[in-house]
């Protein structure tokens, strides 16, 4: 347990710093260009990267220690940062006003790719789990390393809009650098005790989607779960967008960023809870049952443009977060082989990803074009305008509750599903079959 707190900690310092870059940038950028176009691309271009990035950043983290991969990870982005700032400084600063500039797309191009490199921590600290909890205290494991991704959501985000309003974009990218550089000392000091690498099959010095796939496939109801959070991450590509300009018309930067460093707290509360009571006895009826709970809230919260119903129904949604990812990492952490994790891992975070880039491109034009005018000018002025509002923010409100709707209606159906019932019985098996011999598997 002491190291995995020292790995956990290290996560967190590495987590806190790349959510502080791409808050701050996300900021900036808005406030910089007044662009909806210009954050919903950004969205895209960091989820579709995401979504691609999944499958060989978990062939990495399997072909190398654990430590090293995070090593790794922490070299990479401070490299990207690095040059992101020596692009700025040396850039005309009317350039990054304009939404179409070179220079503009070249810096979040590089602090967005910076951040994204940590993602190989994400799926590496997933396999950590394996390697130094116990199988029946792994879920409350989970979630403290969801208590961790709130405490780094919470500080990131509180300073990320205090830096931008009051200090500027520099500052935040020396800062940035300066913490970086902190995680990797820190994270020289750290052994990871790991009996070596385990490859099961020849050709696992690939990027094997295939081999990955049938190992999935084994696991009934498996595909099932990744493909429903898929869709999940397909509507949550709308928040993702156009979150931070539907904040932005109701408060400051400072005091926009500063909320959600307080509503992040929900993150920290869903890891503790996690942490404390695990997922229950019938974790996938939890997560169904959560989904639920955050579509309703999805509903409610853009009746009317208050930040206080924006705050509650924000709150509820973080709080429930991490009960939602706890549930597909022990379950992976349990169906699937040590020497497989960190390839299935990222290939379920690339599938559930890769809808959320489509959103996000798609769901600019939209709202620029078919909900904006609607709410401003058009019929939808007219006939709830007086009661809900009119203008390009009650246009997004708008949005988010045809995105709330069409999630609860897809969570209901997918409650009844085989899949749902399949994984369900699998998972409370106290020994899978496939822990006892990963190559003897059907079809490996």
């Amino acid at each position: 347990m002491k190291t995995f707190y020292a790995v956990l900690a290290n996560s967190l310092a590495a987590s806190l710093t790349n959510n502080f870059v791409w808050f701050a940038v996300t900021f900036w950028v808005y406030l910089e260009t007044k662009s909806v176009m210009a954050t919903s691309i950004m969205a895209g271009v960091y989820l579709g990267t995401v979504a691609v990035s999944g499958f060989f950043l978990g062939s990495l983290v399997d072909r190398y220690k654990k430590k090293t991969s995070m090593m790794l990870s922490g070299i990479v982005t401070l490299g990207l940062y690095v040059v992101a700032l020596l692009i700025y400084i040396n850039t005309p600063e009317s350039t990054f006003k304009n939404d179409q500039s070179l220079q503009l797309w070249a810096f979040v191009t590089l602090t967005l790719f910076g951040a994204i490199t940590g993602n190989i921590r994400t799926i590496a600290l997933s396999t950590v789990v394996t390697i130094l909890i116990k199988e029946d205290e792994r879920d409350k494991a989970n979630g403290m390393v969801g208590t961790a991704n709130g405490v780094s959501f919470l500080i990131a985000s509180i300073f990320s809009g205090l830096v931008i309003g009051f200090l500027g974009i520099t500052w935040m990218l020396i800062l940035a650098i300066g913490l970086t550089t902190l995680v990797i000392l820190h994270l020289l000091t750290i052994h990871i005790h790991e009996p070596g690498i385990v490859q099961a099959e020849p050709h696992t010095q690939q990027v094997d989607i295939k081999g990955t796939i049938r190992i999935v496939g084994l696991v009934p109801g498996l595909f099932g779960l990744i493909f429903f959070n898929t869709f999940n991450n397909f509507l949550g590509g709308v928040f993702m967008s156009l979150m931070d300009a539907y904040g932005l018309s109701l408060v400051s930067v400072q005091t926009w960023g500063t909320l959600w460093g307080v509503l992040s707290l929900g993150f920290i509360a869903g890891g503790l809870a996690v942490a404390k009571v695990g997922l229950g006895k019938k974790p996938l009826r939890t997560l169904f049952l959560c989904n639920i709970f955050m579509w309703v809230v999805t509903l409610i919260f853009p009746i009317q443009p208050s930040i206080v119903l924006l705050s509650i129904g924000m709150f509820a949604y973080m709080c429930l977060i991490p009960v939602v990812e706890a549930t597909e990492q022990t379950i992976l952490q349990k169906v699937i082989p040590q020497e497989r994790q960190g390839r299935v891992f990222g290939f379920a975070q690339s599938i559930e990803q890769a809808a959320s880039p489509v959103t996000a491109f798609l769901i600019g034009p939209i709202a620029k074009f078919i909900f904006i005018p609607f709410m401003t000018t058009g019929a939808g002025a007219r006939l709830i305008g007086p009661w809900f509002g009119t203008g390009t923010a009650r246009g997004l409100a708008l949005l988010f509750i045809v995105t709330g709707i069409i999630g609860l209606i897809v969570t209901l159906l997918a409650m009844q599903s085989s899949a749902y019932h399949s994984l369900s019985k699998i998972y409370k098996k106290p020994e899978p079959q496939m822990d006892t011999d990963p190559v003897a598997l059907p079809g490996s």
